[in-house]
C-alpha cells in the first residue's frame, strides 16, 4: 500500500504515511501510488495546478485552498473565507501572467490573490457568471475564464472583461486551453468551440466527438444544457452509469496540434485537425467519464476518469485505482509536478504517482 499523508483544512494538520509499492506490471511504466495527503472524509480536491516559479502545487477543495511545497510536500498556507476567498468551495485554480493567482469558486465569483492581497470579482465587475470552472493564459499574457454563463478573456493591462456565449457551442464551459497557434478552445456541455480570434467553430457528437454508447446508457436529465437552471456534477442516474457524449468535463491543447476532450460517457477523444478518434474502456480506459486529463514531459497522457487514473503512453493502457492505493476512484483533478510525479485529486484527499527509484 502507498503512503498516507493527513491534511485537515480547518485544523491545518497534515501528516505523512508512505505507501510500499504496488506490484509492478511488465509495461506501462514502472509508476506506483507513493502517498496520499488526506483533506477530510467529505472533502473534494477539484482543482490541482503547479507554480512552477515558487515550486507551489495550489490545491483547490471544497472546504478552501492549500498552499503546497513540491519539494517538501509541507503546506506554507491554507486559506478559507477568512483569509479572503469568496466561496471556500474551489472548482479551479489559475496562475495569470503577472503572478496573480485566480481561485474560481462555486457561486462566489473569482477570487484573486497575490502578496497578500486579495480581490474578488463578481458580475457586477464583468465576470460572467459566479460560477466559474477553468482559467488558462493564451499568448498576449490574457486570462481566459470558463463559467456557467460563457467565457471571460481577462485583459491583463486594462483589467477589462470581454464575455462571449452566444459564440460558443453552449454556455456552460468547464475546460481551456490554449494551441501552439494561439487559437482557444473550450470544452462545453453542448461540446467543443474553438476560437482563433477572429472566427468561431465547434463540434459535437454528430462530428464524431464522444465515443459511442453499446450499452444504451441513458442521458442523465442533471443537467443545465439548453437551460439556465443549476445542477450539481452527478453523472449517475439512480445509481448507475449514463452518457452525454457532448458533455465535455476536460480539455487540453497537445504540443502537437492535437485537442484531447474529456467527456461524460463517451471516454476522451483526441481532434487530429480533421476527424476525432475516441478512446474507451473497450480500448483501455479506465472509465468512461474523463473528469481532468494531463499529458507529462515525455508525452504520456494521464486522465482521470470514475473509475481511476489511466495513464496512456499512445500505445498501452494502465490504471490506478484505490486498490493501488487512491482515496477514491473518481479523480476530479490531476497535475505533473516539475519532477515529474502526478498529483490525482479525489474525494478525501490526493494522492502521488511516481516512479520506483
Amino acid at each position: 500500500m502507498p503512503a498516507k499523508l493527513n491534511l485537515a483544512v480547518t485544523a491545518l494538520v497534515f501528516s505523512v504515511n508512505v505507501l510500499a509499492a504496488a506490484p509492478l506490471p511488465a509495461a506501462g511504466g514502472n509508476e506506483h501510488v507513493i502517498d496520499t495527503f488526506e483533506v477530510g472524509p467529505d472533502v473534494y480536491v477539484r482543482a490541482l495546478t503547479v507554480e512552477k516559479s515558487t515550486n507551489t502545487m495550489w490545491v483547490g477543495t471544497s472546504a478552501g485552498v492549500h498552499e503546497i511545497d513540491i519539494k517538501t510536500t509541507q503546506p506554507r498556507n491554507t486559506f478559507t473565507r477568512q483569509s479572503g476567498l469568496a466561496n471556500e468551495y474551489v472548482f479551479a485554480v489559475g496562475i495569470d501572467s503577472k503572478g496573480y493567482k485566480w481561485f474560481g469558486t462555486d457561486a462566489g465569483g473569482a477570487s484573486r490573490y497575490k502578496d497578500g492581497q486579495w480581490k474578488t470579482y463578481f458580475p457586477m465587475h464583468g465576470l460572467a457568471d459566479y460560477w466559474i470552472y477553468a482559467f488558462a493564459n493564451d499568448k498576449r499574457g490574457d486570462l481566459w475564464i470558463g463559467t456557467w454563463a460563457g467565457a471571460n478573456r481577462f485583459d491583463i493591462k486594462t483589467k477589462k472583461f470581454t464575455t462571449y456565449v452566444k459564440e460558443l457551442i453552449n454556455e456552460w464551459v468547464y475546460g481551456i486551453d490554449v494551441d501552439a497557434q494561439g487559437r482557444v478552445w473550450f470544452g462545453t456541455e453542448g461540446g467543443v468551440s474553438m476560437f482563433d480570434g477572429k472566427t468561431w467553430k465547434s463540434w459535437t457528437h454528430k462530428d464524431g466527438l464522444g465515443g459511442p454508447n453499446p450499452n444504451n446508457l441513458p442521458a442523465s436529465p442533471n443537467t443545465g444544457l439548453g437551460t439556465r437552471s443549476r445542477h450539481n456534477l452527478t453523472t449517475q442516474v439512480a445509481g448507475l452509469p449514463s452518457y452525454n457524449p457532448n458533455y465535455v468535463f476536460s480539455l487540453i491543447a497537445a504540443p502537437d496540434g492535437t485537442i484531447w476532450a474529456g467527456t461524460w460517457g463517451g471516454g476522451v477523444s483526441r481532434y487530429d485537425g480533421t476527424a476525432w478518434t475516441s478512446f474507451t474502456t473497450r480500448d483501455g480506459l479506465a472509465g468512461n467519464v474523463v473528469y481532468s486529463m494531463m499529458r507529462d514531459s515525455n508525452g504520456v497522457f494521464w486522465f482521470g476518469t470514475d473509475n481511476g487514473v489511466s495513464r496512456y503512453d499512445g500505445k498501452t493502457w494502465r490504471q490506478f485505482g484505490t486498490k493501488e492505493g487512491l482515496l477514491d476512484n473518481n479523480v476530479y483533478a490531476l497535475a505533473i509536478a516539475p519532477d515529474g510525479i502526478v498529483w490525482v485529486g479525489t474525494k478525501r484527499g490526493v494522492a502521488r504517482i511516481g516512479k520506483t527509484k
